[in-house]
């Protein structure tokens, strides 16, 4: 007598079905945001319409509905490139757009942030806001510089989606948020700073290592 087919627990089917029917409705959504007339480039804005609205929060001192705006805002920027690629959207003219929003985005909640260390005589917060402003322009400049020569260059600690975390962290936890007896916006731009350096330093380093082997290795006949 054949040994019969194994049985599937009623669980495994239902967890089956639930599976697939997931599947099928995150690919229905798929397919009517691409449908639609949402474009990456309107993402990007809508980004920046975030840090902006974060910036103007934090010169009124509300650092923690500051801190969730610079979330949201930051949240987008990460969605315009990854829509672009899903729905094909995506043009040369939106990926320049998409980089040069990143800076001014970063740059204006630092600004802002920096504004209020010079109002209330914190001058050397102050001061590491423009450090942190500089190095987070050369963390992007570096990549871009060597992306240009063929040179892939992913690496160091301070990538923006770490410096979105620290800064959002420091709004959050800032005197006067809200959330307990905190104050870690000065770390926090203290710690981007440091970063910031660090990895400007590490690409350097990296694209000096790639370009030195490529012209140590012989090419071929």
């Amino acid at each position: 007598m054949e040994p019969s087919a194994p049985q599937r627990a009623p669980g495994s089917r239902r967890n089956g079905r639930q599976a697939r029917n997931g599947q099928e409705l995150r690919a229905y959504a798929r397919e009517r945001l691409i449908e639609s007339r949402l474009t990456p480039n309107a993402i990007s804005i809508a980004g920046l319409v975030g840090n902006l609205v974060a910036a103007g929060l934090v010169t009124q001192r509300l650092f923690f509905l500051a801190g969730v705006a610079f979330v949201v805002g930051s949240v987008m920027d990460t969605l315009d490139g990854r829509y672009s690629r899903m729905s094909g959207k995506g043009t040369l003219f939106g990926a320049f757009l998409d980089s040069t929003l990143d800076r001014i985005e970063e740059g204006v909640v630092l600004a802002a942030v920096a504004g209020y260390f010079a109002a209330t005589g914190q001058d050397f917060a102050a001061a590491m806001c423009v450090v942190a402003v500089l190095g987070s322009l050369m963390v992007s400049y570096t990549r871009a510089r060597a992306e240009a020569l063929g040179v892939e260059c992913k690496v160091g600690l301070a990538t923006r989606p770490v410096r979105v975390v620290i800064l959002s962290i420091g709004l959050v936890f800032a005197k006067g948020a809200g959330i307990g007896d905190f104050e870690l916006l000065a770390p926090a731009v203290y710690l981007i700073a440091v970063l910031t350096i660090v990895t400007t330093i590490q690409r350097v380093w990296h694209v000096r290592n790639q370009l030195s082997s490529e012209a140590s290795t012989p090419s071929d006949l």
